[in-house]
């Protein structure tokens, strides 16, 4: 089997809008990106993956597209775009883009054609009678038109769906893939991917998604080593490893693994489904912590209830800030310890909590405004980075950013936990500058330590240990080579994990 670079990658996912302003306008852009390629290469990954840069009213955080084959002016230039990927690649950093092919922008030139011409309606989905249908971000999936008609919005009335029964669309993302790719891309993480056909019944997991990624499959393969990844939310994993076949996607997303609770029994059921699921096809497992959607890992592990689920019920549940801590480190180490690619959610590495006290009237998400404020939404995991200093906006450029950041964040900025051996930014250097020698693909071995510990040798004789119980636990024969914790007399302390060598 080819070892691809993406089989065992380690991918950080930037949301462009927070990661660094390179403007002073206090909107992450390219130019502040471009600024922080350093910083990425020494944290030691191999990919960047972005949230969509592409020209957007940001009515979804850039998730409602007006134009695929351009960037956002807030965001910079195409021309810089081209400079990223180039400078990036100098640096042995691929780049990943979003597409986003369910729906696009109320502002796409189709949609305001198909606005002002009825015959041009059938890229999208318009009816004289909407259905039941209930938006993924809360209300009436439908809206009315002026003429009467009515259009389908699987999420905000601003992401209008496109018709994949339509030709015209097929051809379409067939040339926004070529596009990118030109212009050097690595590879593509898709929206939504389950969700482009409808039925009168449906509008997940239709049959005709496979016949559209196998054709974008034959294109990426065109450019060589591109890759194709899937946001695939799907409760029925031998459905979602369909995905997965040989001439389709080549990984997806487990969000299994991401909205696992932190209990031993259930993360290794979560872990031996991915596994016996991804074999057959031979697609490799991803494993991820976190992302531009979910709760911080530092404040969801340190509430009474650990698991997550989208809507919003345990916002503002009770979090231990130094419960949370110390599992979110033990949970890194394991996540990266596990065979295939890990994705590492900015602000994952500086172990930034979940900014759950933002003031309503500064609130963006339309999760938040469609639920009529049920639903807090996901903008307190999209807070700016605090990268420097003693206040906001800690280095990440101009005077107020988009999103207000903590003053309690000047512990964590990226300056501050640099010189601090025992910090999480540290824990992730190390960790990362391991895991690309020892770690990545491949398969695991269990050992049997108990019901609270998960414990496994991989194939270059790295042993991960995680104890989820309360008890310290003895360590099998080898070299500590990391641990996210202190260790008690050589025994592994409760919510800690630790990688293990061979005595040689």
């Amino acid at each position: 089997m080819s070892q691809t670079w993406w089989r065992g990658a380690a991918i950080y996912q930037v949301y462009l809008r927070s990661f660094a302003d390179g403007n002073g306008d206090g909107i992450g852009d390219l130019a502040g990106l471009r600024s922080r390629l350093p910083y990425l290469k020494d944290l030691g990954i191999d990919a960047i993956w972005l949230n969509p840069w592409y020209p957007s009213p940001m009515a979804d955080g850039g998730y409602d597209v007006a134009d695929y084959r351009g960037i956002e002016p807030v965001f910079g230039t195409l021309a810089e775009a081209e400079k990223f990927i180039e400078e990036a690649h100098e640096l042995d950093i691929k780049v990943i883009i979003d597409v986003v092919p369910n729906h696009s922008s109320t502002e796409n030139a189709w949609f305001q054609q198909a606005l002002a011409e009825r015959g041009a309606r059938d890229r999208f989905w318009f009816r004289d009678e909407p259905n039941d249908w209930q938006s993924i971000f809360g209300g009436p999936a439908w809206t009315q038109v002026a003429d009467g008609q009515w259009y389908l919005h699987l999420f905000a009335p601003e992401q209008p769906d496109f018709n994949w029964d339509n030709p015209e669309v097929h051809r379409e993302f067939e040339d926004v893939l070529r596009f990118w790719f030109e212009r050097g891309a690595d590879g593509f993480r898709i929206d939504s991917a389950a969700l482009l056909f409808k039925s009168e019944t449906s509008y997940e997991d239709l049959d005709g998604v496979h016949e559209v990624y196998r054709r974008w499959r034959e294109i990426a393969d065109e450019y060589g080593e591109r890759v194709l990844i899937g946001e695939v939310w799907l409760p029925d994993q031998e459905r979602f490893t369909r995905y997965l076949r040989p001439d389709e996607l080549h990984t997806a997303f487990n969000f299994d693994f991401l909205s696992c609770p932190w209990e031993p029994a259930e993360l290794r059921r979560v872990i031996d489904l991915t596994l016996t699921t991804h074999a057959p096809v031979g697609a490799p497992p991803t494993w991820v912590l976190s992302n531009h959607d979910v709760t911080r890992p530092v404040t969801r592990y340190g509430r009474s209830d650990t698991t997550f689920a989208h809507g919003g019920r345990l916002h503002g549940m009770p979090s231990d800030p130094e419960l949370g801590h110390r599992r979110a480190r033990a949970a890194a180490l394991l996540a990266m310890a596990l065979p295939g690619s890990v994705y590492v959610y900015q602000g994952e590495e500086l172990g930034l909590p979940e900014v759950e006290d933002l003031p309503d009237d500064q609130r963006q998400d339309p999760m938040y405004r469609r639920s009529g404020g049920t639903n807090r939404g996901r903008d307190g995991c999209r807070v700016p980075l605090p990268w420097a200093g003693d206040e906001p906006p800690f280095g990440f450029g101009g005077t107020r950013t988009w999103l207000p950041q903590p003053e309690s964040w000047r512990k964590v900025t990226a300056e501050a936990q640099a010189a601090d051996l025992g910090s999480m930014l540290n824990l992730y250097r190390t960790a990362l500058a391991h895991r690309r020698d020892l770690l990545g693909d491949g398969t695991l071995t269990w050992l049997a330590m108990g019901p609270d510990v998960l414990a496994f040798t991989r194939e270059s004789g790295l042993t991960c240990v995680s104890n989820l119980g309360t008890a310290p636990v003895r360590l099998p024969a080898g070299r500590v080579l990391l641990a996210s914790g202190p260790l008690e007399d050589g025994a592994l302390p409760s919510d800690t994990t630790v990688w293990l060598t061979s005595l040689k």
